[in-house]
């Protein structure tokens, strides 16, 4: 049983599902050149959309994206065309083309739950980890529960998904594809001892591992989009963006004979249908186990065990895992080196919360080799009324810091250097009533 087969679930039904948009016949009675031609255009569009659906069907990306583009070409301010357009650049693996699609159709139908939520997973499939997660944030009103909560630990907030998804799985709302998204956000939150008890709620025990195993394996990815690529069943490729000719506030289309005002305020009749998506393979579900609506993020914060045991009749025990052998390494760049007494810091990043910045510091510490060795430090700030959480490496000389950030920076890293300003340990690194001498 593959990765792909258990994590797949309804992602296609959630990403790639959407509406079946068609087109009104034009009523009897003589019209006018321009609403002959408003009537061609809308007729053309419907066309150019049945055959992207009919792409998306055979999961033919490419020819999907020309036919959508082809339908939000000849009628640009319909947000089920722009829905469709989404979709299409989803199968196709341009993310990035996808993420603007999703927010035009964010604009023209503020209350398409489907599009906010496609739109935070296909940010986070470019690496705009912060954009998902204020995506999820200004939507939260429109996307169940359930999807919300394991989008937001895909999207780096671990922390908040596991809140989120504990509650929803204590209220009378829960049921199996709660508790198995739960159990998935405790594995990329490195929890494996909680996110084994809860999914053998509803799984047979036997499957449990496989299960674990497999989700260890499915978080390690090397690129930010592989795991929504793969949950699509898709290839990444590189996306410079739709064309600028689709965008929204781009100038309508004019086709022969027809005032270009007429084409631009006309949208065709919509038929609230659900696209026909071929499904892909999977393997039979497990009894009782209810799929997870899509699949996980990259981020693993803690050294993955070599495996997991579950000793009949007796208590859960995980097997240490082996000693790193490499740089770069999550574990590795938690050894310290012998501590630094300079005042100068290497700040990496600022986040919402010290559980984002812990997520990011596990991404960069795998990533980055100059990090190998440091213990992270960070504080809390507050900027514009809101909490924020730096992350740095110190206390370096003036000129050791620069170093540092010039290598880091060399190796696509973003960083400056400033001076200490209440740097202390991380604060996931210290033990229960651990006290930090102030500087």
């Amino acid at each position: 049983m593959t990765t792909r087969a258990l994590l797949l679930g309804s992602i296609s039904a959630l990403m790639l599902g959407g509406t079946m948009v068609g087109c009104a016949a034009n009523g009897g009675g003589i019209a006018s050149a321009s609403d002959r031609s408003v009537a061609l255009a809308s007729k053309g569009a419907a066309t150019d959309a049945g055959r992207a659906q009919t792409a998306l069907a055979r999961r033919d990306g490419p020819a999907a994206i020309g036919f959508a583009e082809g339908a939000v070409a000849l009628m640009p301010q319909s947000a089920d065309y722009r829905m469709l357009l989404g979709q299409s650049y989803l199968q196709g693996g341009r993310f990035v083309s996808a993420s603007q699609a999703f927010a035009d159709t964010l604009q023209l139908s503020p209350t398409n739950g489907k599009a906010a939520l496609n739109l935070a997973l296909a940010q986070v499939a470019t690496g705009d980890w912060q954009a998902a997660r204020q995506t999820l944030a200004t939507h939260a009103a429109i996307i169940p529960a359930p999807d919300r909560g394991l989008a937001l630990s895909l999207a780096g907030d671990t922390a908040g998904g596991i809140a989120l998804l504990t509650e929803t799985a204590r209220s009378p709302e829960a049921n199996a594809k709660v508790r198995q998204n739960l159990a998935l956000s405790f594995a990329l939150a490195g929890r494996w001892q909680e996110a084994r008890v809860v999914a053998a709620a509803d799984m047979a025990p036997a499957d449990v591992d496989a299960r674990l195993e497999q989700w260890a394996s499915f978080a390690q990815p090397a690129n930010a989009s592989d795991q929504v690529a793969s949950l699509l069943g898709v290839r990444a490729v590189a996306d410079a963006g739709q064309p600028v000719a689709l965008a929204l506030n781009a100038p309508a289309p004019v086709v022969p004979g027809a005032p270009a005002q007429a084409l631009a305020a006309v949208d065709p009749v919509v038929v609230e249908a659900p696209v026909e998506v071929a499904a892909v393979p999977t393997a039979a579900p497990v009894a009782g186990f209810s799929k997870v609506s899509f699949g996980p993020r990259q981020e693993v914060v803690q050294a993955m065990p070599a495996m997991m045991l579950r000793p009949a009749g007796g208590p859960i025990k995980v097997a240490s895992a082996p000693a790193p052998t490499g740089r770069g390494t999550a574990s590795a760049a938690y050894q310290v080196k012998t501590p630094a007494t300079g005042r100068w810091y290497v700040q990496l990043g600022a986040f919402d919360s010290a559980g984002v910045a812990r997520d990011a510091w596990g991404r960069a510490a795998k990533r980055f080799a100059v990090l190998a060795g440091y213990t992270p430090n960070g504080m809390t700030f507050k900027a514009d009324g809101e909490d924020f959480y730096r992350l740095s490496v110190g206390g370096f000389s003036r000129s050791a810091a620069d170093t540092m950030c010039r290598q880091y920076r060399a190796k696509g890293g973003a960083c400056f250097v400033r001076m200490g300003a209440g740097d202390a340990m991380a604060q996931w690194l210290r033990k229960p009533g651990m006290q930090l001498a102030s500087r």
